[in-house]
């Protein structure tokens, strides 16, 4: 059935493509500002009619694709070939990375409802990134284990429904599953600049919650969210007390974007005590003609950690780790862009890669490069070199075993993805 469902779900996303109405453009271009006219020289016929207002399915936002990729480990790589340290791009060689179909609608001042579906999927039988993103008690069970190969090809990703309260600004108020406020980077690899995912988004956050947010725009600058979940990638909760999360949002000049988004509760299983905390910072500016610049910097902790417990070894249970990710993208023409990211991460504990002995602290550094080109329509194909390297063997695992060999890992990534909408 797990089979059948998958099937026809990669079939119903590529008939979308046969209503697809746009293709995102990969570049900025420059528009001449028309001749300016003055009051008393205005023509009736020159005289710009009021724009009509959306009609219900206009204020609807389509988005579906399809990926694939291939990623070579140019050393020698781990237990059955796989890239330690990694996400989505775990399994070296072909992957059928994910088939996306998702609708969502904003509040407005007209509808006053809003509400979004995501539906991921990949090919049944293969290891795919949809299952990496199941939630506790979604097509997951409690003994599985990443990479999830034993669940379902296919993801229930955001479920959510909103609604805008005529309270000053607008009080809005979201309730479901969705996909967490922290990080810089996505689950949809076609809004990263790089196809690779940071450590920061592999290690440091969660991926969705379900639970309610309230969000309200305090001014034109500045919006301020929060709300209560079950946890992290969890919709069956694993103890009795919920987690709290929130963004603040701040455009305090045109082209710069700085969120500050937090996340704090117990996530251990079955107790209610031992909270986890994550500050994550995001700033983003594009003022710049072409150029994109992003940072991300987190900073968590764990009191009372269950893998340094569970070790026995020692006094200090506490756990904290922390880092940051650099990004620059530059748009060459509207079908080449180039995009770098450069990144460094410490699991002081090693609690969160779990690769190093618990509670040996663990340093990592990585250096991304990609090139992406729009071959044709919403077809894209990207070429990709990261190099890993730790103060700790973590990389080439080898067997028996299981003992890492290496300090550096390095790989090469051959992506292509089709944009339907």
């Amino acid at each position: 059935m797990t089979r059948k469902l998958g099937v026809l779900f990669i079939g119903a996303v590529f008939a979308a493509c046969v209503v697809a109405t746009g293709v995102p453009s990969y570049g900025q271009t420059t528009q001449i500002p028309p001749a300016e006219t003055k009051p008393g020289e205005a023509k009736p016929e020159d005289k710009k009619e009021e724009e009509k207002p959306k009609t219900l399915w206009e204020e609807n936002t389509l988005f579906a694709y399809i990926e694939n990729s291939i990623v070579w480990n140019t050393g020698n790589a781990s237990r059955g070939n796989h890239n330690e340290l990694r996400f989505y791009d775990f399994e070296g060689g072909y992957t059928f990375n994910m088939a996306e179909f998702s609708i969502k609608k904003d509040p407005s001042d007209r509808y006053p409802f809003g509400y979004g579906l995501v539906l991921t999927a990949g090919i049944p039988g293969t290891s795919n990134d949809s299952q990496k993103n199941h939630a506790l008690g979604i097509f997951r069970g409690d003994d599985d284990q990443f990479s999830f190969r034993n669940t379902p090809n296919f993801d229930l990703q955001e479920a959510y429904a909103s609604y805008k309260i005529p309270i000053g600004e607008g009080l809005t108020v979201k309730a479901g599953k969705w996909v967490t406020l922290l990080g810089y980077e996505v689950i949809e690899s076609p809004n990263n600049l790089n196809f690779s995912r940071s450590y920061l988004f592999a290690f440091s956050i969660p991926l969705t919650h379900v639970g309610a947010l309230l969000s309200y725009p305090v001014t034109s600058w500045f919006t301020i969210t929060a709300g209560t979940v079950v946890g992290w990638d969890v919709a069956r909760d694993n103890n009795s007390t919920m987690s709290y999360t929130g963004q603040f949002a701040f455009t305090p000049v045109k082209d710069l974007i700085f969120n500050f988004n937090w996340i704090t509760g117990a996530e251990q299983a079955h107790t209610n005590s031992n909270p986890r905390t994550v500050l994550d910072y995001v700033l983003t500016y594009t003022g710049i003609k072409n150029l994109t610049l992003g940072l991300n910097v987190d900073y968590g902790w764990e009191t009372d950690e269950a893998y340094l417990k569970a070790s026995g070894t020692r006094g200090d249970i506490d756990a904290s780790w922390w880092g940051w990710a650099a990004y620059a993208a530059y748009d060459w023409t509207e079908a080449f862009r180039t995009a770098l990211r450069v990144e460094y991460m410490k699991d002081a504990e090693g609690v969160r890669t779990q690769l190093s002995p618990a509670g040996k602290k663990l340093d990592l550094w990585e250096v991304t490069a990609t090139a992406q080109y729009k071959i044709w329509k919403g077809l894209v194909g990207r070429v990709e070199y990261r190099h890993d390297s730790a103060n700790e063997k973590v990389f080439a695992i080898r067997a028996p075993g299981y003992v890492p060999t290496g300090k550096t890992q390095d790989t090469i990534s051959f992506d292509f993805y089709y944009l339907f909408f």
